[in-house]
């Protein structure tokens, strides 16, 4: 029996992935989170095989769960679960230890599959992942701009490109807008661009957003 949990802020979700996976006789839910520090709080206490992590939740986000989770059990499988497409975030979340990246689109058919490889110690990659990756390999990850921001720097970049404004990306990332601000700036100085404009045409030229 392979021991789950589960962690994705949105209840509705939650329930829809348990419910997946309960139909499965191999797949026991051991836990559910809405948060990345329930997650982390709920490993010093049950033993889980694997770890389904939604990339976006309030306070600590996928990304930085996943960091403590490798501090924590360096072995522990993590199946990253995210709304943004493969392009955004794949190699980011591979190259941070996960086992797999799944988009929530794909996951009702993918994810019993994708958390039994994992558990082999296997990772696991999607057709469409595994192009990305082969395209990266080829081209030389670096040597776009925006793959040189932090793991946080690249959530608020996409957000800005999204049209979002300051006071709403720190709200949906639980973050003060200083600190965005912050982040922004940084962003600007890493990427040489000038503005928002300028981010958003980014984005949309690379099919970030």
């Amino acid at each position: 029996m392979i021991k789950v949990i589960i962690a994705d802020d949105h209840t509705i979700v939650r329930h829809g992935l348990v419910q997946i996976l309960n139909s499965d006789p191999g797949i026991e839910v051991v836990g559910e989170a809405a948060s990345g520090d329930q997650v982390l709080r709920m490993l010093r206490s049950i033993r889980a095989d694997v770890v389904v992590l939604d990339i976006t939740m309030p306070g600590r986000n996928g990304l930085e769960t996943l960091k403590e989770i490798r501090e924590m059990e360096p072995n522990l499988p993590v199946l990253i679960l995210s709304m943004h497409p493969s392009d955004q975030y794949a190699l980011r979340v591979l190259r941070a230890g996960a086992s797999g990246y799944l988009t929530k689109e794909t996951a009702p058919g993918e994810l019993v599959h994708a958390i039994k490889h994992s558990f082999r110690g296997q990772k696991y990659l999607s057709p469409e992942v595994a192009e990305l990756l082969a395209g990266y390999i080829q081209a030389g990850y670096e040597d776009e701009p925006h793959k040189r921001l932090s793991d946080r720097e690249f959530e608020v970049f996409v957000s800005i490109g999204a049209g979002k404004s300051v006071s709403e990306i720190a709200e949906e990332l639980y973050l003060s807008v200083k600190t965005v601000s912050t982040y922004r700036s940084r962003i600007l100085e890493k990427t040489g661009l000038a503005n928002n404009a300028e981010i958003t045409r980014y984005c949309l030229e690379n099919r970030l957003i």
